[in-house]
Order: C-alpha cells, then sequence, then structure tokens
C-alpha cells in the first residue's frame, strides 16, 4: 500500500498522487485537515526526514506566522506548530512498507519506485 500524506485541494499532492496511480502504485490519501494528524506520526517523520524538512517555508500558512515563532523555531516549536496547523507540513508525504519520500520530484519517485 501507498500511503499519500498532505490535503486533498494542494497541486502538489495532486501531481504525486496521480503519478502513482499512473504507475499502478494505488495511492490512497491520508488528508490531514479530514483524517486529522497524529502527533506521534508527527514525531515519527520529523525523526525520519529532520523537523526543518517537514516545515514548508513557501506556504501561505508560514507567512502568516509570527516573527516570533519563525526566527525561534525549534524542533519543540516546530511540532506544536505544525500539530496545530498541519497546512505548513512540507506535502506529500509518501510512505510504503520501504520507501519514504517527502514533497514530490518525478525523477526521485521514479528511482525510489524503480519505474
Amino acid at each position: 500500500m501507498t500511503k499519500v500524506y498532505g490535503i486533498k485541494n494542494c497541486d502538489t499532492v495532486k501531481k504525486a498522487i496521480k503519478w502513482l496511480a499512473d504507475n499502478a502504485l494505488s495511492p490512497q490519501l491520508h488528508d490531514y485537515r479530514v483524517d486529522g494528524l497524529d502527533a506521534n506520526w508527527l514525531a515519527q517523520m520529523a525523526d525520519k526526514f529532520g523537523w526543518e524538512n517537514l516545515v514548508n517555508k513557501r506556504s501561505t500558512t508560514w507567512r502568516g506566522l509570527d516573527d516570533e515563532i519563525k526566527n525561534n523555531l525549534s524542533k519543540e516549536l516546530a511540532l506544536k506548530v505544525l500539530n496545530e496547523q498541519p497546512t505548513l507540513i512540507k506535502r506529500p508525504i509518501v510512505l510504503t512498507e520501504n520507501i519514504a519520500l517527502i514533497g514530490f520530484n518525478e525523477t526521485e519517485y521514479e528511482q525510489a519506485f524503480g519505474k
């Protein structure tokens, strides 16, 4: 099973889901807004990818954050803010039994999935 974590109306998530479906990888979306976000899962993703990589600094949510938060971001604060505002998480996160990807890069996906 290929699990895609993100938000269904995100263009990057849509591209990843399309690529996965086109390559017969049966993607299943976990939409943070609909399905929620688990703090333990988020901590595991921070360990896997690095908490800095989870923060989407190009997002509208990032631009709307207080400068105090942006300027003092630590792992603990980042996880708290990401849990409160999941739209700040870089998207998508794609997980299978053996593969973990963040963001969408077609070349990376081709290499990871052997396509």
